[in-house]
């Protein structure tokens, strides 16, 4: 059975160079002016890296600073993913603890 995942990949780089941005430096101060305060390290891992988290301001402002839309920041797609199987871990509904007893050793001497 297969499942579908949804992943997608961020162009943020791609769309700053369509526009002539090409550094970090370009873009802040298009954030600063739409009231949007990051470091200049936090803006290099939003465009060098995929974000897991964004804030919702910031993807506004970056839309409206580069003048695209989110579906041209994150290019989605649905992927079909093969279900993991089922790791057998022997008879169900034996509980160890309650069913399977030690027996007591006994130690004999060989003499």
């Amino acid at each position: 059975m297969t499942r579908q995942t949804i992943t997608y990949s961020w162009r943020l780089r791609e769309i700053m160079a369509a526009r002539g941005l090409h550094n970090i430096s370009d873009l802040i101060p298009l954030l600063t002016e739409r009231g949007i305060t990051l470091s200049a390290s936090q803006i290099y891992r939003l465009v060098s890296t995929r974000p897991d988290r964004i804030s919702l301001t910031v993807l506004g402002a970056l839309t409206h600073a580069l003048e695209c839309t989110v579906e041209d920041l994150c290019a989605f797609r649905v992927e079909a993913v093969a279900a993991p199987k089922a790791v057998n871990a022997g008879p169900a509904g034996i509980k160890l603890n309650s069913t399977i007893r030690p027996k007591r050793a006994r130690v004999r001497r060989t003499d």
